[in-house]
């Protein structure tokens, strides 16, 4: 292609991205103002975002109030988790709250590419310690009636970012189980108690593999943790985990 005809298709790309916006202009995703681009939030919304960052525990990722002499939470000190590290992109409130219910009760599958985005930024730790992505699956009915896991979406968003390889329907939700929403931490322990199964032709690919275990939320852990316990059985050798959001108490 000839230097005249290049900048010829660059001006032709910047009349017809014009022409769209004036047609089609950009909103928020969030409130639904007006927006700079597609795919991003306004000002005054991209403010209210709380991102996790430091200073937190370099184990769990939980924030502490200020810098601190130590580098492990107290929690990790006292009863080690089982993931080698974990990290979460936000604080879960209101405004990135109604923007993962968006994403996984109303169809919005196109927040995934933004949301995916700000994750890989927050766990750019973890992708390069990583041999594969795992999202937390769905059970086959729950993903027959939403027909997509909002989990493997970030994770597909993850790979494409990283070039890890995602694997999906490696971890298996073998059981419909209740909401884990409103129940205590030893109710949602219970609840997912032995649910997740790795079949035995797929150990192979877990086998001494650092995993990347993916989710939108992180509320107690104690689904990431039935999950962690399975892939540990399968041979994983660390198990890391980034959620998009996490609830933060006390801070």
């Amino acid at each position: 292609m000839s230097i005249l005809s290049s900048r010829i298709l660059v001006h032709l790309k910047y009349w017809n991205s014009l022409g769209l916006n004036l047609l089609l202009p950009a909103r928020c995703l969030s409130c639904g103002d007006h927006a700079n681009s597609t795919n991003q939030l306004c000002g005054p919304c991209w403010k209210n975002l709380e991102f996790i960052t430091t200073p937190f525990c370099e184990r769990c990722g939980h924030p502490f109030v200020v810098e601190q002499s130590h580098l492990i939470c107290g929690d990790c000190l006292h009863q080690p988790p089982l993931f080698a590290a974990g990290r979460a992109a936000f604080r879960y409130d209101s405004l990135i709250r109604d923007l993962i219910l968006k994403l996984k009760h109303g169809d919005a599958t196109y927040l995934a590419k933004p949301l995916g985005l700000w994750l890989a930024r927050s766990g750019k730790d973890l992708l390069l310690k990583s041999d594969v992505i795992i999202p937390v699956p769905l059970h086959r009915w729950r993903l027959f009636k939403r027909r997509y896991n909002q989990a493997t979406l970030l994770g597909r968003e993850l790979s494409r970012h990283s070039g890890v390889p995602l694997l999906t329907n490696i971890l298996q939700r073998r059981k419909n189980t209740e909401s884990q929403h409103g129940k205590s931490r030893k109710a949602r322990a219970a609840n997912v108690k032995s649910v997740f199964k790795i079949d035995s032709k797929d150990i192979a690919l877990l086998k001494k593999k650092s995993i990347l275990l993916v989710d939108d939320v992180w509320t107690t852990g104690a689904t990431l943790e039935a999950c962690i316990k399975s892939l540990k059985r399968a041979g994983a050798k660390d198990v890391y985990v980034l959620t998009l959001a996490r609830v933060v108490k006390g801070v």
